[in-house]
């Protein structure tokens, strides 16, 4: 069975190196998992996250012409890639509240000047 680019399959961890896990899918072909296709955060050693025998979902990333076959376990799952999506407001609200908070830190600096230099109706008059 050829394996085709974009595929997902299931496999077997074979084999763990310092720079990726070796993993033997279905019709006893082998490809690579390179350390930084293994998950979404930072890899420092690939024993953190698989070891050997262990099934693993990836799909198949490329397919060079002697027949090394690249694979990534964290675009295997689309669903667990998705950022998750937090409510951003547009740029107009988000000016919108700056202005808003700007204004009222302004007020609150003016009154606290005004209050220690007498403000106004302080009773002092300046001719």
């Amino acid at each position: 069975m050829p394996i085709e680019l974009g595929s997902v399959l299931d496999g077997i961890v074979t084999g763990i190196t310092n720079f990726g896990a070796f993993i033997e899918l279905p019709g006893g072909e082998t490809g690579l998992v390179h350390i930084s296709e293994i998950a979404e955060v930072y890899v420092k050693d690939v024993n953190d996250f698989l070891k050997a025998n262990d099934k693993v979902t990836v799909k198949v990333i490329s397919v060079d012409p002697k027949g090394k076959i690249g694979l990534s376990m964290k675009q295997a799952n689309p669903s667990a890639r998705a950022p998750k999506k937090k409510f951003q407001p547009s740029f107009e609200e988000r000016l919108a509240k700056f202005m808003k908070e700007s204004e009222e830190r302004q007020q609150v600096l003016k009154r606290n000047t005004e209050s220690k230099r007498g403000g106004r109706g302080s009773g002092k008059k300046t001719e």
